[in-house]
């Protein structure tokens, strides 16, 4: 079933996970802390719980899914799983609200709540519409995805002797399926371009952290560790972010998460024409496949991107499948 040995570090210099069992236990309110700490034992390799409303409650451990039963035991039967109360959800969600949902009706509409640690609750439910159409809340609330963030220094490592030309970081995405860890490796990319690393000196950052999974911001304050020359637009749009940034924060090199759009590709473009690096990530399961996206078509025949870094994950480890040059030609691969 399931062991109890620490998550597989990332890479072959010692680096672990930063999350740990009190990380996971501030999640709930204090009172349901005792059944959730069996769950919690698992911070390093816990990914997700899903909570909905009088269904199971299922735990993704190491890419493989769970169940918690009522006394808090980790079970692999769907008969043995807890069933989640729509009370014991309302009692979670107004917890994580600070007992004030109208406070943050704001956050809500975006679909998410921020947590301390980096960590995120994502919202589903009935959706209030503004008269613009637009999404102003969401209220009776059935489904709650916490992700787990994993704060992992030193995870690039292994990819940063390729990143650089003579001191400058080069135009680098990151391409990855879900769960690969894309998100992990990005941040600490940016915190050893922001901090100074043996390649090159430090330079000045700009992130566009448009879901708050970057540099895990609560309540203003990042949770992560994304470097010392860093500066963070947190729950903004890439394309208005990248823009933003340019003008008033002067980076040598922008950190976005998942490319998606039309209107990404033009703000890079512009990034790119003011002498600006781009570091970014996009999901898909290889470089051919990333330049098939509609969006990335002409970024592909342009050649803008310097390096590519393609994830996967092998037995429960995210690993480096390959890291390659503009031409798509090999530099490097294997274990993260």
């Amino acid at each position: 079933m399931l062991d109890r040995l620490p998550w597989m570090r990332m890479n072959g210099k010692g680096s672990v996970p930063m999350t740990s069992e009190e990380d996971v236990l501030r999640i709930f309110p204090e009172e349901m802390r005792g059944k959730w700490r069996k769950a919690a034992g698992y911070a390093e390799r816990l990914q997700e719980i899903r909570l909905r409303a009088d269904k199971p409650v299922l735990l993704c451990i190491d890419g493989k899914e769970f169940f918690k039963d009522k006394r808090g035991e980790i079970v692999s039967r769907t008969e043995q799983a807890e069933i989640m109360e729509r009370e014991e959800l309302e009692r979670l969600i107004s917890y994580t609200c600070s007992y004030s949902m109208y406070a943050f009706e704001e956050e809500i509409s975006r679909g998410y709540l921020s947590l301390p640690g980096g960590h995120r609750m994502g919202l589903a439910g009935e959706v209030v519409l503004s008269e613009q159409d637009k999404i102003r809340n969401i209220k009776h609330i059935s489904c709650i995805n916490i992700r787990i963030s994993h704060e992992i220094k030193g995870a690039a490592d292994t990819v940063l002797p390729f990143l650089y030309r003579e001191g400058r970081f080069l135009n680098t995405l990151i391409i990855s399926p879900p769960g690969c860890g894309k998100t992990t490796l990005l941040r600490d990319i940016i915190r050893q371009v922001s901090d100074g690393n043996p390649y090159g000196e430090g330079v000045t950052v700009g992130i566009v952290d448009e879901r708050s999974e970057i540099a895990g911001s609560f309540q203003g304050r990042a949770q992560n560790d994304v470097g010392l020359r860093t500066d963070i637009l947190d729950s903004c749009p890439k394309a208005e972010g990248m823009m933003l940034l340019i003008r008033s924060m002067a980076p040598k090199v922008i950190g976005v998460d998942e490319l998606g759009s039309e209107e990404d590709i033009d703000a890079m473009k512009k990034v790119l024409s003011c002498g600006c690096a781009i570091l970014a990530t996009i999901h898909a399961g290889s470089a051919a496949e990333a330049a098939e996206r509609l969006f990335m078509r002409k970024l592909a025949g342009e050649k803008v991107f310097e390096r590519y870094i393609v994830l996967t994950r092998r037995l429960g480890k995210c690993e480096v499948e390959a890291v390659l040059d503009k031409e798509q030609r090999i530099l490097s691969g294997g274990p993260l």
